[in-house]
């Protein structure tokens, strides 16, 4: 008999660092722990990494041998960018003739301010590349040491194209005893002052990445588990720990990567807006057809090429306390009970506010306005009025829940809050939750309309210790559907546990043909393979920005070849109708059963809106598409649908594409499309033209036999 086997997920706080088992085949959480971050050991935060799994570990009777999977999350890059600890970096640019002149400019890059005045510091050095010697490589690596380099960054201008001076300059540097890394090793985008810039903030880090990655590995070998140990990206997915030493500019925000990582493979939402929310601060950040929203991220106010979650921050939690002018709340936050060292006025005893509690106002922070109002109690103890004491009282917070508090404690304070306003407690308690819902609100608002998400369809999902402090209220309010995640508290934890194997290549090329689209296809498969990802398990999906020139792929895999369900695990039929009438909705009686084709159901419903006093009606065609477990993995409004075989892609999908086609005088702009067969899901609605396109499915469908059953959806 097999034995049962577990993934491992590790999150490296600031303050605690946290663990989670999960069970490799039904996903269940298995244990959960917490132990403080171990910043001052002499092995560092790896000490305390190996600490919570060994304990997990005994805790439950789990022998290292059935770990299949443990991944780690780390806040290391991101604080030591914000610390400015980080590493001196030499900038060997290079280059001859009139791009020599371009590339001396535009690969010489200052100083990077990080924060607080602390600054990334860089020295630069020229060659030219005509003559290029060894020699002249080692003078240069030497002055810029003897400047107070301790890691060198080799740019060259095309070397996307040809990375040979740029791996001469890295041999050359690494014989030297200096680790060093080229601009063509994070990024094949032409645009050499951003790809030196984000070459330089890699490089900066990995002298100290590096020192913990091999401590950690080192760790996890010791404690008998033979899985490879994966570390969490910032676009939600993990690569190996060798890809970390090369590349540890990855790992920056992949805190915040974490927490929706979860809500995407744990709660497997499909279209929502997923809120991490603590004390002091909630993330907010976009998940639309099963896939996190990525963008270009920042480092000392400069654009990068990292691209990674984008997460938008707001000083809004659950202990955002009240600012009250001229009588009336104006603002909760961005001020928390943490940073005024108060206790929650909703986590506390009745009797801890003594006999004459009295409401006051202080200011948390020198500087700060005396605006905050707390309860002065006993011994003039001082306790905040906070956004989880209105949710408390207003009765959203379950009484399970990690934040469910002391609602009679809550009264007592809001009571006296009110008597200052002119209200109850409960109409006080309203207004501050209304105030920090619209500040969540403008946001969620801004993500909407930029990316485009269908309002109805989407799902409000509570994350983080304060999730449902904030979370249904909101959802009460704007009238949108809301879940709080299950293990809310550790969901980042849990999302470390649970993420896929990731890698992105992104080239600039105009217009693709075949020949770069099969070219990058090969080469993410080769990158993903290598960053631990078995490679019957990776999906790849190719996007086209014309506008930018870019040719994107984007590669998703598991570590392992994990056993597909049989078809006894798929749900009853009226079970999945039930839900995909939730997902868009309708009425179940109004959701037909339409197709189904490997692990893939498709539903579809009409919604019918009246309008001029009913004299005339709209109809709208809703689709939902599950897989047998019954997740909701692509919901649309106004798409249509086909079911072909694969021997019938160039006849009928061809036609079926261009009927839902749109053609102007300018262009002729083909539909946003998706396919299913059997267990694949091919996204491709990164095409820009039917060749592209079709090119696309030849080769993820050329080993396909012909009388395969496809399922297509397309809208515009």
């Amino acid at each position: 008999m097999t034995s049962k086997t577990y993934r491992i997920g590790i999150d490296v706080g600031g303050t605690f660092t946290d663990a989670a088992i999960i069970d490799n085949d039904s996903f269940a959480l298995v244990a959960k722990k917490k132990i403080p971050t171990t910043h001052h050991h002499p092995n560092g935060v790896a000490h305390g990494i190996i600490t919570i799994i060994h304990q997990v570990l005994a805790e439950n009777g789990i022998s290292p041998q059935q770990v299949s999977f443990i991944a780690h999350g780390t806040t290391q890059a991101t604080n030591a960018l914000l610390e400015g600890d980080v590493a001196k970096v030499g900038i060997v640019a290079m280059g001859s003739g009139f791009e020599g002149k371009s590339a001396r400019k535009e690969a010489h890059i200052d100083d990077i301010p990080l924060s607080d005045g602390k600054f990334l510091h860089t020295f630069n050095t020229f060659l030219d590349t005509r003559q290029l010697s060894d020699e002249d490589i080692r003078r240069a690596i030497a002055e810029l040491r003897q400047r107070g380099a301790e890691v060198i960054v080799a740019s060259e201008a095309y070397s996307v194209d040809d990375p040979t001076n740029e791996l001469r300059v890295i041999a050359i540097a690494a014989e030297m005893g200096l680790c060093a890394t080229g601009g063509h090793e994070i990024t094949q985008l032409y645009g050499l002052k951003t790809r030196t810039r984000t070459a330089v903030v890699n490089a900066s880090l990995i002298p100290r990445m590096l020192e913990t990655a091999n401590m950690t590995e080192q760790a996890i070998k010791e404690a008998g588990i033979a899985s490879q140990l994966m570390i969490m990206r910032c676009d939600g997915g993990v690569m190996s720990i060798d890809e970390v030493r090369k590349r540890p500019i990855l790992t920056m925000l992949s805190g915040l990567a974490a927490g929706v990582a979860g809500a995407l493979m744990y709660e497997k939402v499909s279209d929502g807006i997923f809120f991490e929310v603590g004390g002091t601060s909630v993330d907010i950040s976009v998940i639309k057809n099963g896939k996190v929203m990525i963008q270009n991220a920042q480092v000392g106010g400069h654009r990068t090429y990292l691209r990674s979650l984008d997460v938008r921050t707001l000083a809004v939690a659950g202990g955002s306390m009240m600012v009250v002018e001229n009588g009336k709340i104006t603002m909760t936050g961005p001020r928390s009970a943490h940073i005024a060292g108060c206790e929650y006025e909703c986590f506390i005893p009745e009797l801890a506010f003594g006999e004459h509690p009295e409401l006051t106002f202080i200011s948390p922070r020198p500087g700060d306005p005396q605006t905050y109002a707390v309860i002065q109690g006993a011994e003039g103890k001082r306790y905040a009025l906070t956004v989880a004491g209105a949710a408390n009282l207003l009765g959203f917070v379950p009484a399970d829940d990690y934040a469910a508090g002391n609602v009679n404690s809550a009264r007592i304070a809001w009571q006296l809050f009110g008597d200052h306003l002119g209200c109850s407690a409960e109409q006080a308690a309203r207004q501050a939750l209304d105030i920090a819902i619209d500040k969540v609100m403008l946001v969620v608002e801004d993500m909407i309309a930029e990316y485009k998400l269908e309002r109805h369809f989407i799902t409000l999902v509570g994350g983080g210790g304060s999730g449902c402090i904030l979370v249904p209220a909101m959802a009460e309010k704007v009238a949108m559907k809301h879940k709080n995640a299950n293990n809310a508290p550790y969901i980042s934890t849990i999302g470390v546990g649970m993420a896929m194997v990731r890698e992105m290549i992104e080239k600039s090329v105009v217009n693709p043909g075949e020949a770069e689209i099969k070219m990058i296809r090969a080469e993410i498969l080769e990158r993903i393979v290598k960053s631990g990802a078995n490679e019957a398990t990776v999906d790849i999906n190719i996007e086209i920005d014309k506008q930018k020139n870019v040719l994107r792929a984007i590669a998703t895999g598991a570590t392992e070849l994990r056993q597909k369900e049989t078809i006894n695990d798929t749900l009853p039929l009226d079970q999945l109708q039930r839900i995909a009438a939730e997902s868009v909705n309708l009425p179940q009686q109004t959701t037909q059963y339409a197709c189904q084709t490997g692990r893939w159901h498709l539903f579809e419903g009409i919604s019918e809106q009246k309008r001029f006093f009913g004299l005339m009606k709209k109809q709208q065609r809703r689709l939902s598409i599950l897989d047998r477990e019954g997740v909701v993995r692509l919901k649309k409004e106004n798409a249509n649908w086909l079911l072909c075989t694969r021997q019938e892609i160039p006849s009928l999908f061809a036609e079926f594409l261009d009927d839902n086609t749109r053609y102007s005088e300018a262009n002729a702009a083909i539909p946003k499309t998706f396919i299913f067969w059997k267990e694949k899901m091919l996204d491709l609605t990164g095409t820009q033209t039917k060749e592209q396109l079709m090119s696309i499915i030849e080769m993820e469908m050329d080993v396909v036999e012909q009388g395969q059953n496809i399922i297509a959806i397309a809208w515009q």
